[in-house]
């Protein structure tokens, strides 16, 4: 069992209060139940079944509160597919400069916002891509996919700020983004807004993402104690990030 702090042990139990039974209830209920699921409908990100998506739990707070994710609505029928237009076996794009693919990844993702959505582009990620952040790790494009449209509620905003080639870093895009929006746990708790910083690795051979790792300018403690109880913002726990100026992006030219 993954060690918990002493204030990570109290937010876990300020959670579990937090969370109602009747949720908690509903929730256990539909993972009893046999559903006659397509291919392409797995089991949330944060989930603990054997048919969990996830390799590893970074914390134990996360691992805790992955007993409450909601089922979305479209998980109650037998047919349909959230992400059903993505073809997650479509072609790869051939390589490009790491330059041209931070602005291509910049428009893609200033449209999709697939960090949230789940409406990725498969065909810049390698089949062995992998994602990690302060909470989890898991393997393949569509388990991440999946996992973050699972996850993230209708409302959820990813506003890119940058997508950039990193100076420091070889062989890496940074893409600075501002979170905002609410997770589906328990009977729903809203996100205060705050920026993430996404670093995605390229495989110099192929020019594909094949590693992506989320960090945050807040700690843990912070966000779960900001969506718990929202009237400590600014008070014990850091303001909200501030609104993202709109910016012109464009898809990069062809060249011919």
């Amino acid at each position: 069992m993954a060690y918990l702090s002493p204030l990570s042990f109290l937010l876990l139990i300020v959670a579990a209060a937090a969370i109602s039974l009747p949720a908690c209830s509903s929730f256990q209920t539909a993972q009893t139940r046999t559903l006659k699921l397509s291919r392409h409908q797995h089991t949330p990100l944060f989930s603990k079944d054997e048919m969990s998506n996830v390799d590893e739990y970074r914390n134990g707070v996360t691992e805790f509160l992955s007993n409450f994710m909601q089922r979305t609505p479209q998980e109650a029928g037998e047919d349909v597919d959230p992400l059903g237009f993505i073809d997650f076996s479509a072609p790869k794009v051939g390589k490009m400069s790491l330059e041209k693919l931070a602005a291509t990844l910049d428009a893609e993702l200033y449209e999709k916002e697939w960090f949230v959505t789940g409406n990725v582009n498969p065909i810049y990620f390698g089949d062995d891509f992998q994602f990690q952040d302060p909470d989890v790790k898991l393997t393949g494009i569509e388990d991440y996919a999946r996992g973050v449209k699972k996850l993230f509620s209708e409302d959820s905003r990813a506003q890119i700020i940058s997508c950039e080639v990193n100076k420091a870093i070889p062989n890496t895009i940074t893409v600075t983004w501002r979170l905002s929006g609410g997770v589906n746990i328990g009977p729903g708790l809203q996100i205060k807004p705050y920026i993430c910083y996404t670093d995605l690795t390229v495989d110099e051979v192929t020019g594909l993402v094949v590693f992506q790792e989320d960090k945050f300018d807040i700690p843990g403690w912070d966000i779960l104690l900001s969506a718990l109880f929202p009237f400590l913002i600014g008070k014990v726990t850091a303001p909200p990030a501030p609104e993202v100026e709109p910016r012109v992006v464009k898809m990069p030219v062809e060249e011919k």
